[in-house]
């Protein structure tokens, strides 16, 4: 049986810098690790003992031609071949949204040398299929183009009530075909791969930690992805054994790109203290 092939991926440290950990960054659904590029900059410059592997998921961004099942449990299949093929374990891993459950579903094996995860606005929750993102994939089957540019595909997004800044961003994910711009998202497996969000529950890995792995989770204040319940739930499982811990960010659900300065803080300082011989 074929191997699937290995998922795309940058690697970025600071000038000069060898770092000894390294923190996996997820995107979320319809992104691609480009996405948080400047967050992982900026926190190598802030902590250059750390570097960042910035990973575009199965069948987003560069990485294609993987087979299915697309479901949390292939995508966490992914992360560990590419982990094995780089020499590199995980010190962290870091999701947003989609990426979060991730996260989750590849701590949940205790990978060796994990010690934090990082759920930027995501829910370990299970559900039926709804919001932003379910929306947009249907958009994207109601929009397959072609589009004579990409202001063309911005402002047909625009007529669907989707907002300037998505719309621009969704964008991004086109690719130029004989008769015009078509979406370069394999929709059938963003249905999947959403599908199998909605249905699946990891809050056990949440309430539990694998051992010696902290959790953080990260609030954006003016998204709606984490509930008051969600959040007493976590600060719950916090109090009880110490490894859990919730912090709220100004912003909203794309918090990368509404407020990176305090994302940024925020990471480097939970991230651990330097190694002797590093200073920032």
């Amino acid at each position: 049986m074929t191997e699937p092939p290995l998922l795309h991926h940058e690697r970025v440290a600071a000038p000069r810098a060898r770092p000894g950990r390294w923190l996996y960054v997820l995107h979320g659904i319809f992104g691609a690790g480009r996405n948080w590029g400047s967050v992982a900059r900026r926190l190598a410059a802030e902590r250059p003992d750390w570097g960042a592997i910035l990973v575009d998921l199965r069948e987003h961004g560069r990485s294609r031609g993987f087979p299915p099942p697309h479901t949390l449990g292939a995508a966490a299949d992914d992360l560990e071949r590419l982990a094995r093929h780089l020499g590199l374990a995980p010190t962290a891993v870091l999701g947003h949204s989609f990426g979060g459950k991730v996260a989750l579903a590849w701590a949940r094996r205790a990978p060796a040398g994990l010690e934090q995860v990082w759920l930027i606005d995501s829910t370990p929750s299970a559900g039926p299929p709804g919001g932003a993102a379910w929306e947009m994939l249907h958009t994207l089957r109601a929009l397959p183009g072609p589009f004579p540019d990409r202001a063309a595909a911005v402002r047909a997004l625009e007529a669907r009530g989707v907002a300037t800044p998505v719309a621009q961003w969704v964008s991004t994910n086109r690719e130029p075909g004989p008769d015009g711009l078509r979406w370069r998202l394999d929709l059938d497996a963003m249905e999947a791969l959403l599908r199998d969000f909605f249905q699946t529950d990891l809050w056990d890995v949440l309430e539990h930690p694998p051992p010696g792995v902290r959790i953080h989770v990260v609030r954006a204040t003016r998204s709606s992805v984490l509930d008051d319940a969600a959040a007493a739930r976590i600060e719950a499982a916090g109090r009880r054994d110490g490894r859990v811990f919730l912090h709220a960010v100004p912003g909203g659900h794309w918090l990368n790109a509404d407020n990176p300065d305090a994302l940024v803080a925020l990471l480097a300082r939970h991230l651990g203290p330097a190694p002797p011989g590093h200073s920032h």
